[in-house]
């Protein structure tokens, strides 16, 4: 079974988000545990924990379809002593935050070299991070997302996905997340048939299939292999709708959270029926 959602907002608290995801016809959701922009926030309270555990329930949203997203703030790779030693901090905190409110995903970005760390030793680092933050909480999965190379940020390649995983002690809690829109401007072709299959079976083959957790759904404002990250609404950017058709019936993608990021957040319900009409 295919389960579509969209990043929804937490204002108010926490306990919102199911709600506004069950209100667009979702059956997963993304969302921050906390105010992203800010390195810290104050602890979540028993009332946004029940709230949210509740809210939950009441709309039959599974732990396995909810996949919480980390500061943008947080690089696990930081070149700097300090840079890292917050990074770390924060990124334990949101590990924690979603411990509490009883969810599986932390899902991140791997990290950014900036210039003063090989690529190599940044990935080593970004592993490192998840190590620690994995020996502080039990439960919840650190999902790597792949990026589209933009700056100096690592993830663009399935080997350094395949790098970060295989230095994490507890590979039963390491997952990734695949974005299309990334996939696309990392120069990974999934616009034809032949082409997506390729991409796949490389991915099963550097990574491996069993360590996907969960897709971003997301159309691209940019060309394919431009190693730019611009989003677009589905089916009216540079991927069409075909590899969204392929993702729709394809069983590899049952039952695990597919997730609209795109830019325009009017278009979420009509975007979800879209998709859950593409179905055979």
């Amino acid at each position: 079974m295919k389960y579509i959602g969209a990043h929804v907002s937490i204002s108010g608290g926490v306990e919102n988000a199911p709600n506004r995801a069950a209100g667009i016809g979702a059956r997963a959701f993304a969302m921050f545990t906390r105010n992203q922009r800010r390195w810290s926030s104050p602890p979540l309270k028993e009332q946004n924990i029940f709230g949210f555990r509740q809210q939950c329930r009441h709309f039959g949203f599974d732990p396995e379809v909810i996949l919480p997203h980390d500061s943008y703030l947080i690089n696990l790779g930081h070149p700097d002593r300090a840079g890292l030693k917050k990074s770390r901090t924060a990124f334990c905190e949101e590990m924690a935050r979603c411990q509490q409110l009883g969810l599986k995903y932390l899902n991140f970005h791997p990290g950014s070299h900036l210039k003063k760390l090989s690529p190599e030793q940044c990935l080593d680092r970004i592993a490192q991070s998840i190590d620690l933050a994995l020996e502080k909480t039990t439960g919840v999965t650190a999902v790597i997302e792949n990026t589209a190379g933009q700056g100096t940020n690592l993830g663009y390649r399935f080997e350094h996905l395949a790098r970060i995983i295989a230095q994490v002690t507890d590979k039963t809690r390491v997952g990734v997340c695949l974005d299309t829109c990334h996939l696309h401007g990392a120069g990974y072709d999934i616009r034809n048939r032949k082409a997506f299959e390729h991409t796949m079976e490389e991915f099963d083959r550097i990574v491996g299939l069993r360590f996907l957790a969960a897709l971003h759904l997301n159309d691209s404002k940019k060309d394919f292999n431009s190693r730019v990250d611009r989003h677009e609404s589905i089916g009216q950017g540079a991927l069409g709708m075909t590899p969204f058709e392929f993702i729709m019936n394809d069983p590899r993608f049952d039952n695990m959270p597919l997730v609209l990021e795109t830019p325009d957040d009017s278009l979420w319900e009509a975007e979800i029926r879209l998709l859950y009409d593409l179905i055979r």
